[in-house]
């Protein structure tokens, strides 16, 4: 259980505030995913969102809050308590997610890589030892893992890995480039993905677990990016770079599986990074239009701006569903991996919407960066494109159906 629930449980019941109360869905789960949301926005409020523009500005890596995030057990939401995690489940990982983002993405998509990319992996198919080493250490804040995937070359198509890794006799060794990690510079460990045998194609797949730094592996350069600035990205260079055998996850060519169900669960934290952004993009239209006065009243009180709020308000109630139907179905046990590309896509889309409407409604403020509007809007933009772009989401999304009509 979240280690700040057992002190502060008394104080936090009673008082569910109004903020708390804007996601009105809420109202229907328990005490402990409402004390839950509680926290993580207050913590958001208070250590997040005073400083979001100066991570943002300068690139800087939030590793105070990072670890304030570990020490309430945001770093390992869904991992069992025995390992050092909070123990608690995927929709409780949605709701907390949301409100570390609204704060702050950058320290939401560097919640949502430990959770979800490096942790989830090694607990699905980790060995006794390897989650000793490779999870315990990494429920705290600090380490942090991350996930090698994508590749300069393969980008969507994780089925073209041209990264290998060769058998040799007590060791693999590790010889390929993998492109836009996160977390990349400040990870102390990864999850890795290397072709063992390249005439199986994806089924010769493999994952793999491994320190940092490790001899062999080199990080290319921290890339400059339009959002998401205080979380660093860049490329994972591996040259002849040798790991015990017995740091592989699974079995030789279960990589392809383990990472399109590592994918499944990740666009659920995604999505739940991008509702965050758009919750936030929606907070700031509501504050200054309620102040801004143009034609003698408030701009809210006019019809295209209450047009605006309510189809910014429509679309992010919509996707906020959504996630929690597809971490409900995880949690459950339930098939969801159509659940989560649509949360995913549908998230990632009315962040993208509402952080638009919400500069058109702020108008030239909405385009200085003295206001966070033009932040949020950057921020949103990535969540189309990470853990499986827009056009991927549709593609999961039709497959899925075409199974389910046995077409």
């Amino acid at each position: 259980m979240l280690s700040i629930f057992s002190k502060t449980a008394q104080v936090i019941a009673p008082s569910i505030t109004k903020q708390s109360r804007c996601i009105a869905s809420l109202s229907a789960l328990s005490d402990t995913y409402q004390m839950l949301h509680k926290t993580c926005r207050d913590f958001a409020e208070g250590e997040l969102k005073p400083h979001a523009a100066k991570f943002d500005k300068e690139h800087l890596y939030p590793a105070d809050a990072i670890k304030k995030m570990g020490e309430l057990g945001l770093m390992a939401i869904a991992t069992p308590e025995e390992l050092g995690g909070a123990g608690l489940d995927y929709l409780a990982y949605a709701i907390a997610l949301e409100e570390i983002s609204r704060g702050c993405a950058s320290a939401g998509v560097i919640m949502s890589v430990n959770n979800s990319l490096y942790l989830g992996p090694v607990l699905g198919w980790g060995t006794d030892k390897q989650k000793k080493e490779f999870v315990t250490p990494f429920t705290t804040g600090d380490p942090i893992g991350c996930f090698a995937l994508s590749e300069p070359g393969n980008g969507s198509d994780a089925g073209a890995a041209s990264t290998t890794a060769k058998d040799g006799g007590d060791k693999w060794i590790l010889n390929g480039t993998k492109c836009w990690i996160t977390n990349g510079y400040e990870s102390k460990a990864t999850v890795a993905f290397a072709t063992t045998d390249k005439s199986l194609k994806h089924k010769g797949i493999s994952a793999f677990v491994l320190p940092k730094p490790i001899k062999g592996l080199e990080l290319g350069k921290k890339e400059d990016k339009l959002g998401i600035r205080a979380s660093s990205t860049c490329s994972l260079i591996f040259e002849d770079c040798e790991i015990p055998k017995e740091n592989i996850l699974g079995e030789p060519g279960f990589g392809f599986k383990i990472a399109m169900m590592t994918l499944d669960a990740g666009r659920i934290g995604i999505a739940s990074q991008a509702l965050g952004i758009a919750q936030a993009s929606l907070d700031v239209a509501v504050e200054y239009s309620s102040k801004r006065i143009a034609f003698g009243k408030p701009i809210m009180k006019l019809q295209a701006i209450q047009s605006k709020l309510s189809d910014m308000a429509l679309k992010i109630e919509s996707a906020r569903l959504l996630t929690w139907r597809a971490a409900w179905l995880k949690d459950n046990k339930k098939p969801y991996t159509k659940e989560a590309a649509m949360a995913k896509l549908a998230a990632s889309e009315a962040a993208t919407f509402a952080s638009h409407q919400c500069i058109q409604v702020l108008g030239g403020m909405g385009y200085v960066s003295d206001m966070p509007a033009e932040r949020h809007y950057r921020d949103a933009r990535i969540t189309e494109i990470y853990e499986g772009t827009s056009e991927i989401q549709r593609l999961v999304i039709a497959g899925q159906l075409i199974k389910e009509y046995g077409l």
